[in-house]
């Protein structure tokens, strides 16, 4: 096993080292990113960004069938970042008001500005 080096500047490592995810939150992470590296996904989540939509609203935004679309948001479902709400026979989809969602709203802004700038 080969040593580990000495740091050139041990503040900015012990910094580095402070901020550093847990395995918990890593395993968290990466689970929150592989469930949004889906394209179709991604489009649910930016469609829940103010609104509250049924699965077959979402189908028809995304144009996919309604099918399609409930799978994806049961994957979403399982990583809590969506949240059904039922009325009578009606579910309704909203982002989950946790960090997930937290998290996604900040992606989301940061695509915003991308997409503003190759506009």
């Amino acid at each position: 096993m080969e040593p580990i080096p000495q740091p050139i500047d041990p503040f900015a490592v012990a910094t580095a080292e402070r901020q550093s995810l847990s395995p918990p939150s890593e395993r968290r992470m990466r689970r929150l990113l592989d469930v949004l590296c889906d394209p179709t996904r991604l489009k649910i989540v930016r469609a829940l960004r103010d609104n509250k939509l049924a699965a077959s609203d979402l189908a028809r935004v995304l144009g996919r069938s309604r099918s399609a679309t409930s799978q994806h948001l049961r994957v979403l479902r399982e990583a809590d970042v969506v949240r059904p709400a039922r009325n009578g026979n009606v579910v309704r989809y909203t982002l989950a008001a946790d960090l997930n969602a937290e998290i996604l709203e900040d992606i989301g802004r940061a695509f915003d500005k991308l997409e503003a700038r190759s506009a």
